[in-house]
């Protein structure tokens, strides 16, 4: 199984406004991140995490030419206001576009997609079937997907264990039970905003804390803003078996 990291930053930051900070002014590449998403292959099949707006951005920088399905964390834009660029994938696979996804998740697109649901179907929109999805383990081909029950303040969030990888992002809270789920895994990467106290997301202090516990054999922190600091400078400060992640972070497992 092959993991990239399609995007791995958070709204803030250029292009978006006009920012001057030294991190988007930086010209290490690995300093500009687009929104968060992941990307699982294995021979037979290929899924998503997350398909927030860089989504058709990160599928042609990635040279994704088959997507079997989308898995969506939770129903923030910033995870899934790309729904819309499925379309490609629907004319080039001549089939609808699964999309796993909780029910509530489900509803929150009905509401910020309704062209896609409607009635009167006008042509050329998006193709998607909704698969619902709790708790429970669920399976597209050959992955075997185990959601980890996690809050974004007070906002249920999915995260996902595959194999032993573990991808859990906009959390800033796990319950121990819900931890236990994610021991042993090899590759965990875990929510890190930045420095200070956030009412939805662990900060960097955080979430070494919570890696340390869990103690997989190699921690990388994503949905990082630019008030973290420079990638090299931040890495640099970080315990053993711990990092930064960066847009096209790639590894096998």
């Amino acid at each position: 199984m092959k993991v990239t990291l399609l995007g791995t930053g958070t709204s803030q930051g250029v292009p978006v406004i006009a920012c001057e900070c030294e991190v988007c002014l930086s010209k290490n590449p690995r300093d500009k991140r687009l929104r968060c998403s992941v990307l699982i292959e294995t021979e037979s099949t290929t899924v998503i995490i997350d398909a927030g707006p860089d989504f058709r951005e990160q599928c042609l920088r990635a040279g994704v030419n088959k997507l079997d399905a989308l898995v969506f964390t939770h129903e923030h834009r910033d995870h899934v206001a790309g729904l819309d660029d499925v379309r490609p994938f629907n004319f080039k696979q001549s089939k609808d576009m699964p999309i796993y996804c909780h029910p509530r998740v489900a509803e929150a697109l009905r509401i910020q997609f309704p062209y896609i649901f409607a009635d009167t179907q006008y042509p050329g929109i998006p193709k998607i079937e909704i698969r619902p999805i709790d708790i429970k383990d669920f399976t597209i081909g050959d992955l075997v997907f185990k959601p980890i029950q996690t809050l974004h303040h007070k906002l249920p969030v999915l995260g996902f264990r595959v194999g032993d990888f573990c991808y859990i992002t906009d959390t800033n809270y796990i319950s121990p039970e819900e931890i236990d789920k994610v021991r042993g895994t090899q590759i965990l990467v875990l929510d890190a905003l930045h420095h200070s106290e956030h009412i939805s997301h662990y900060n960097l202090a955080q979430s070494i804390t919570v890696a340390q516990d869990i103690d997989a054999a190699q921690t990388y922190f994503t949905h990082v803003s630019h008030h973290m600091g420079l990638y090299n400078e931040i890495n640099d400060q970080l315990p053993q078996k711990m990092a930064l992640s960066h847009d096209g972070l790639f590894f096998e497992i």
